[in-house]
């Protein structure tokens, strides 16, 4: 959160927040305001691994900076994204078929229209064509019958944790293996119930989530939970050199 995104040629903005999948608890995308460059509209830039080639090059914690392979000028003209509502999976559709992305759910549409090199055309019969406008028309209307199971990490935090005897408080932070981009811990503030301390949860003892009611069961017993390790800040780079 906070980190600049870096394009090919300049900033685009800082990140806002996450969405991942709550089926896999993958992050796909983060979510980027551009300030006023773009007059604070938010962008979706994906970070699923299964994109290929990533929209995402590498992360640089060095200069808090994340460089992405894209122009500012692509990023200008994508598909708006209103990351106030639900993203839908046909939304995600048009990203995709706009950007240079194959979509992570399997369709394999990757058309990857917005390079800004524009290669050779190759000759277009009536049945290519009409081939090509039903591959579009399959992608997107399989895209509009599906959920999308997107969350927010910035709306699930503060959700409530319940283990199986008890309350032992909220979602406080995730722990993110940058590798795959799978989050891998529930970072819990157990704040009065359990003396304070900040514990990891693994989200494999996830038995079930109430998204409408913002509470997460788990499979464990507050007495295993003050068994669990503490919670130690990862200091930063520049605090690492202080």
């Amino acid at each position: 959160m906070g980190y600049s995104v870096g394009a090919r040629d300049g900033i685009i903005g800082k990140v806002e927040d996450f969405y991942f999948d709550e089926k896999t608890w993958t992050i796909r995308y983060l979510v980027v305001n551009t300030g006023t460059w773009l007059s604070g509209r938010k962008v979706l830039i994906s970070l699923t691994a299964m994109i290929s080639p990533e929209a995402l090059i590498k992360d640089s914690r060095d200069a808090a900076t994340f460089p992405v392979n894209l122009t500012r000028e692509q990023v200008l003209n994508s598909p708006e994204s209103k990351t106030d509502e639900p993203i839908s999976r046909q939304h995600e559709a048009q990203l995709a078929n706009y950007y240079p992305w194959e979509a992570y759910w399997g369709t394999g549409f990757s058309p990857g229209r917005a390079w800004g090199v524009i290669p050779p055309t190759p000759v277009m019969t009536l049945a290519s064509l009409a081939e090509q406008e039903k591959i579009e028309e399959t992608v997107l209307g399989l895209a509009s019958r599906e959920d999308s199971h997107l969350r927010s990490i910035r709306t699930v935090t503060g959700y409530h944790i319940h283990a199986t005897d008890d309350d032992i408080g909220h979602v406080n932070d995730f722990m993110i293996d940058t590798s795959t981009w799978q989050i891998i811990f529930l970072v819990v503030d157990t704040h009065n119930w359990i003396g304070g301390a900040k514990v990891l949860i693994p989200v494999r003892h996830i038995s079930k989530i109430q998204w409408e009611n913002a509470r997460v069961f788990i499979d464990m017993t507050v007495e295993s939970i003050r068994q669990s390790p503490v919670f130690e800040k990862i200091r930063t780079a520049k605090e690492q050199k202080q």
